[in-house]
Parts: C-alpha cells; sequence; structure tokens
C-alpha cells in the first residue's frame, strides 16, 4: 500500500492483494499454500520481510515459510521457537486488534528467547510514527470460529518487518494485515485438511491394495492347497453349510464344487463319526473322523478349524483344513491288528482274547460283598453268619444296590442238566497229533495245518463268535447264547470240519481236536474261565483211547 495515510486505496493495490488471496486458496500443497501467505505479506501488503511461523502438533512454532531475503530465509526457516515464548510475545506490546506490536524499546528484552528472528540494520527514526530496525509486529492466525465470528485455535503466527514507506502501519494498514491474516487462517486450514485427506485417502488406497493383495494371497492359498479347504456358515440356521471347497476337497471326495455347496460336514461325515463331528470346537478343533466319497466309500481325514471374519464386525465363518490321512490310518489300524492278532492265522491272538472275554465280566461276587456289607453298616445286622453264609434279609430298596451296577452279567448254565440257561461258552480246542506232523514233514507243514484250522473254525461259527489261537496248536472259541447241548453240538461240529484231510506240502495230512467247555460269568477273571475249559478239555482228551486222539 503506496499511502497509508490517504483516505483511499488504489485499486491496483486491492487487486493485487484479492489475487494473492485467492492464489493462497489455490496453492496444491500446504507447503505452497504456507509460501503463498508469506510472499503475499510482501507483494500486496507493502512489507520487506515476512515469515510464517506454523504450530506443530506437539505446540511449539516452526519457522514455515520466509519472503524477502534468501539469506535470511537460509538461516531460520526449519528453526523452531517454544510455545512458552511465542505466549510471552504475544501477551506483551501494544494490541491493535488483533495484532500485537512490540515497539524497539521494549523487544530488547526478547534477544535472548529461543524465538527464530532475524535482524535488520537502519537509522534511528527521525520522527514518533517511523519504523525502528527493531520493532516487532506479529499477526496470530486463528481457526474460523463456529459462533459468531470468535477465533478458535491457534494455527501460526505471521511475523512481518520494514514496512516499504518506513512508517508504522496505519488503520487501514493495519486493518489489512488483520483481515489478511484471518483469510490465510482459512487457506492454511483448508490446506491442512486437504493435505490430511490426501493423505488418509493414499493410506486408504494403500490399505485397499494391501486388503486385495491379501484376498488374492487368501485366495491363491486356499485354491491351490495341497489338501483340502472349505468355508462354512457359522451360527445361525445354516450352520455348517458348505460355501466354498477348493480343488483338493473336491478331488479327495470326487464331488464337483457345485454339488459340494449343497451339503454341510454333518451331511458327509460316517454314521459313527457324527458325535466326533459335534464335539470338535469352532476355534481351533480338530478330530479325525470319516468323510462320504461320491461313490459311496468313506475316507479318513484330519479336520481343523478357525474361526475368519468378512470384517472387523462383520460375519463370522469357519475354514476348515481337510487333511487326508487315510494311508496313515490304514498303518495305524495294520498297527493294531498285528498288536492283536496272530501273525500266522489272522485270528485274534491270547491278549485280545482276554481283553474280549474280560470286557463281557465283572466282579460281581465283590460288588455283592460290598453291598451285603453296607446293610451291615447301615442296619446294625452281621450281613454273614459264622460260617460266611449270607442272611436272607433284604430291606425295603435293596434293590438300589443293583443300580451301582448297570452291567449286564453274563450267566452260565448249572448242573449236569441242560436247564435251558443261555450262557457264554468257553470252548477250548487242542489239535491231536499236531507234534508228529510238525516233527515228520517240516514247520511248513505245520504252519500249513493251523492255518487251514483257523479257517475251518472260523467259518463253522457264527458272525459275532469270536475264534482265537493261544499259540502253538491251542484254540479258543467264545460263543454267546449257548445252551449245555448247543455248545456240545458245536464241539462236534468242529471237531468233524478239523478230522477232514488237510492239503500240506503237496500232501494229505490229518489231525485230532479234544476240546474242553467252560462257561464264563461274572465273578471270574479271563484267565480263570480260560483255566477251567482247559482243564475240561484235558478230561476230555484222557478219557479218549489214545488211537482215537489222532485223526492223521
Amino acid at each position: 500500500m503506496e499511502s497509508e495515510s490517504e483516505p483511499y486505496v488504489r485499486l491496483a493495490s486491492l487487486r493485487q492483494l484479492h489475487q494473492v488471496m485467492a492464489d493462497m486458496n489455490t496453492a496444491r500443497s500446504l507447503a505452497d499454500t504456507l509460501q503463498t501467505v508469506a510472499n503475499g505479506v510482501v507483494t500486496a501488503l507493502g512489507y520487506e520481510l515476512a515469515c510464517v511461523n506454523l504450530v506443530r502438533p506437539d505446540g511449539d512454532l516452526v519457522v514455515a515459510a520466509f519472503a524477502g531475503n534468501q539469506a535470511a530465509e537460509s538461516l531460520i526457516t526449519g528453526r523452531v521457537g517454544s510455545r512458552e515464548s511465542w505466549e510471552r510475545r504475544l501477551s506483551m506490546g501494544e494490541t491493535w486488534g488483533d495484532l500485537v506490536f512490540i515497539p524497539h524499546t521494549e523487544g530488547w528484552v526478547l534477544d535472548d528467547d529461543d524465538v527464530p528472528q532475524w535482524y535488520t540494520d537502519g537509522p534511528a527514526p527521525r520522527f514518533e510514527d517511523e519504523w525502528h530496525p527493531s520493532d516487532r509486529l506479529f499477526a496470530p492466525m486463528y481457526t474460523p470460529g463456529v459462533q459468531g465470528g470468535q477465533c478458535g485455535e491457534l494455527i501460526g503466527v505471521l511475523s512481518v518487518d520494514r514496512p516499504r514507506n518506513g512508517r508504522r502501519p496505519g488503520a487501514w494498514g493495519r486493518e489489512a494485515l488483520q483481515m489478511y491474516a484471518f483469510q490465510a487462517a482459512i487457506a492454511i486450514s483448508n490446506a491442512r485438511l486437504r493435505s490430511n485427506m490426501q493423505r488418509a485417502l493414499v493410506r486408504l488406497e494403500r490399505e485397499q491394495q494391501a486388503l486385495r493383495a491379501s484376498e488374492e494371497s487368501f485366495r491363491q492359498a486356499f485354491e491351490y492347497a495341497p489338501s483340502g479347504m472349505a468355508i462354512a456358515e457359522m451360527g445361525g440356521d445354516q450352520h455348517g453349510r458348505i460355501l466354498r471347497t477348493n480343488d483338493a476337497l473336491c478331488r479327495l471326495l470326487g464331488r464337483p464344487a457345485s454339488a459340494m455347496r449343497r451339503y454341510s460336514f454333518s451331511d458327509l461325515v460316517h454314521p459313527e463319526d457324527i458325535g466326533t463331528l459335534l464335539r470338535t470346537s469352532a476355534e481351533g478343533g480338530r478330530a479325525e473322523l470319516r468323510l462320504g466319497r461320491r461313490d459311496g466309500t468313506y475316507v479318513w481325514v484330519s479336520l481343523r478349524n478357525s474361526v475368519v471374519a468378512d470384517a472387523a464386525d462383520g460375519p463370522r465363518f469357519l475354514l476348515t483344513h481337510v487333511e487326508d490321512i487315510e494311508e496313515r490310518k490304514r498303518r495305524e489300524l495294520q498297527l493294531a491288528h498285528r498288536a492283536s492278532h496272530d501273525s500266522l492265522t489272522g485270528l485274534p491272538n491270547s491278549a485280545e482274547l482276554r481283553s474280549r472275554l474280560s470286557s463281557r465280566l465283572c466282579q460281581q461276587r465283590s460288588t455283592h460283598t460290598a453291598a451285603l456289607e453296607s446293610i451291615d453298616t447301615a442296619f446294625g445286622h452281621p450281613a454273614f453268619d459264622a460260617n460266611g453264609h449270607g442272611f436272607d434279609f433284604r430291606p425295603v430298596g435293596a434293590e438300589a444296590f443293583d443300580t451301582f451296577d448297570h452291567h449286564v452279567h453274563t450267566v452260565a448254565p448249572e448242573g449236569e442238566r441242560d436247564d435251558g440257561t443261555k450262557g457264554l461258552a468257553v470252548l477250548f480246542c487242542d489239535l491231536d497229533g499236531f507234534k508228529s506232523i510238525n516233527d515228520r514233514f517240516g514247520h511248513n507243514a505245520g504252519d500249513a495245518v493251523l492255518i487251514e484250522v483257523a479257517r475251518r473254525l472260523s467259518q463253522c461259527v457264527r458272525d459275532g463268535d469270536t475264534v482265537a489261537r493261544l499259540g502253538g496248536d491251542e484254540f479258543v472259541i467264545l460263543a454267546d447264547g449257548l445252551g449245555k447241548a448247543d455248545a456240545a453240538d458245536l464241539a462236534v461240529r468242529l471237531r468233524s470240519e478239523i478230522i477232514q484231510p488237510i492239503r500240506a506240502e503237496g500232501r494229505a495230512v490229518r489231525v485230532g481236536a479234544s476240546f474242553g467247555i467252560g462257561w464264563a460269568h461274572c465273578g471270574m477273571t479271563a484267565d480263570e474261565v480260560l483255566k477251567s475249559a482247559d482243564e475240561r478239555m484235558y478230561v476230555e482228551k484222557r478219557s479218549r483211547p489214545k488211537q482215537h486222539r489222532r485223526a492223521g
């Protein structure tokens, strides 16, 4: 402005001021806006030097832009003044509306603070309103107020120096600088908002790119995984319904992806494994079970579940990893079979026989005795007489003692006559004449005889009966639900099958068989049952003439 004392301002100066303000609001970046603000003070308001001090996030002010002197610009741009020092400056001196003027007579006290500043030379003032080189003029910039034009938060301070006319600004100059600072604050706020928005957009775009890359990585990992993968619904009426499967799972089950979407895993699992599936937790649950193939067969798999969310608060899905463990299961079953079956004949071995027999028996005697002893304690009467016989005494409700044992007790026929009782028959079989075959024709022939005897015994019994080899030439048959006559008939049939000629090592040989029939009932151990049948077998063997014991 050429003259501050004239009652008018030249039109060219107003146009220049208007252009500067337009440039402030159209700058491309925050840095450009700050530099435009500093340049506008010099080009439009008539000052030789201008500095923009911008408030940082920590509250201190940094020199963000400078105009009018390149040497001073290089020295102080980027330097920081503490908020405390700036507040001290803005609270002293003279207030010209929103401006703060600190004359040279007071400014000497600020020489030692940490606010970046420059020094100008010049003669001492010759008249009252002449500008002194040490005078300081500040125009604080505030964010626009939301009500009644009130000022908001301090965002920076404009420092100006050396008016071109050499005089302190008059009413018009002060009004112009104050208006300029107000418009500069708006431009800086808008530029900062645009900058933040641009950074947010860039960050959002990067996040979206990362999300797309993550989704693509997941898709590729899902689709091309060597083992089966599936995504299923979690919760609601359609819980467990398969939404998506990869190629590996479709190949494993022999079902196309379109068909898989009609099922849930509960539809595909083997009926015996439903309980295992239901007990499998969604959060990191793991289970080994069988899934049905399209051809009706089943394959052993390992299921491992994890929960994934579509978004932070979006729907949750079940991600299921399906690994083919058919070969491992087959080996495990083979190992288990070898541990429980005879390697030569394939029949259950001695350990498996005792396990099956023990599973049918319980310690009924000891349980009954404990019950009677509890009667003695509860009612003050001895449950046994001096000879150890139990009294015929049962209080009301004594049948409750049976509730301790939900086992269906195994009973045995009693006496020599068939009383119609059906029980668990244990037939102990020992081959007659087997040793001579081994001695005469060798162990290969003996093995062939044992294999054929095992086959014949297995063919003669019912499904559910057990034929086991104890070792050597001893076999045991467990047959449930037989009476005494039934067991005797079974022994006759088995002997008749065994004595038929057997082809071994290119020759026909014959062996005989002796059977002892024992009966299992609760209160006995497996060894006691087998010993009883073994003793009866030897009684039967000794009762027959020696020449009738051998069939070969």
